[in-house]
């Protein structure tokens, strides 16, 4: 594509690098991604998303913005408490890039729409803060063939993984459910506000790197995060034979064991 005096110049740091260049800038603002949730997590990783220049960000988040979310969700603001998160973000990518179009889908994801919703995009990026909703977005991007980039944080801790076709998927990770007590939330447990930056940061990275189909990427690994020791450790994950998704058996082939109703929330 060409390029305008002004995209040359916003995107001059991402051009020089030799894994990116002009064509690799053409295929992030041709790409359109799929995030779930604008909170701890969905903020940092919308922010870079919008800076990097990826076209089309779809943003699902139908909560509205509590005072309780401004300690790490950094893409609201004072003046955005009480309306809506997803038109909260889009105001935001529209001060950082004019390049990139947000779609908001200010609804909860469930097993009627995520099939749907999830097809419009290449590429999906969970932020979401309970592992039901977890386990209908692993399901629907790998029914869909579509790669997930998945993050989760609870209060000093952090993991960051990728699912995409020929790796382990989610369940592979989690083959049950966890008790509720196992599961607790981001405002049963807290965060730190910081450490969600870090893992939506890390997560927007991982993205990038998916779309220019640069580096290593981390299908097959887990990344393992702990800020009190300072610890980033890597560990390998295997393809489950018997994960009823992606196994070599697999009885999952469509969104209907999941409830209609939804129980998304995202995380912070």
């Amino acid at each position: 594509m060409d390029f305008s005096e002004e995209q040359i110049r916003r995107y001059a740091r991402h051009i020089i690098l030799p894994e990116v260049g002009g064509a690799g800038q053409a295929r992030l603002l041709g790409a359109k991604v799929l995030v779930i949730g604008a909170g701890g997590l969905g903020s940092p990783l919308i922010l870079y998303l919008a800076a990097a220049g990826v076209g089309c960000i779809g943003v699902i988040d139908d909560d509205a913005v509590d005072l309780t979310n401004l300690q790490r969700q950094i893409i609201h603001g004072t003046a955005s408490v009480g309306g809506s998160k997803a038109a909260s973000a889009a105001a935001a990518v529209a001060q950082i890039n004019p390049d990139v179009r947000v779609v908001q889908h200010g609804l909860r994801l469930n097993a009627s729409n995520a099939a749907e919703i999830v097809g419009q995009y290449d590429l999906v990026a969970d932020g979401s803060d309970n592992f039901p909703t977890r386990l209908l977005v692993n399901d629907a991007a790998r029914l869909a063939g579509k790669t997930l980039v998945s993050a989760a944080v609870l209060r000093f801790d952090g993991q960051l993984s990728t699912f995409k076709t020929g790796g382990p998927c989610y369940r592979c990770l989690y083959p049950n459910l966890p008790a509720d007590e196992d599961m607790p939330s981001c405002a049963q447990s807290g965060v730190l506000g910081a450490m969600a930056g870090v893992m939506g940061s890390l997560q927007a990275v991982e993205v990038c790197k998916e779309l220019l189909g640069i580096g290593e990427s981390l299908s097959g690994s887990l990344l393992i995060v702990d800020t009190l020791s300072t610890t980033f450790r890597k560990v390998r994950l295997k393809p489950d034979p018997a994960c009823p998704l992606c196994g070599g058996h697999p009885s999952i082939h469509d969104l209907s064991h999941h409830a209609s109703g939804g129980t998304e929330r995202v995380c912070g």
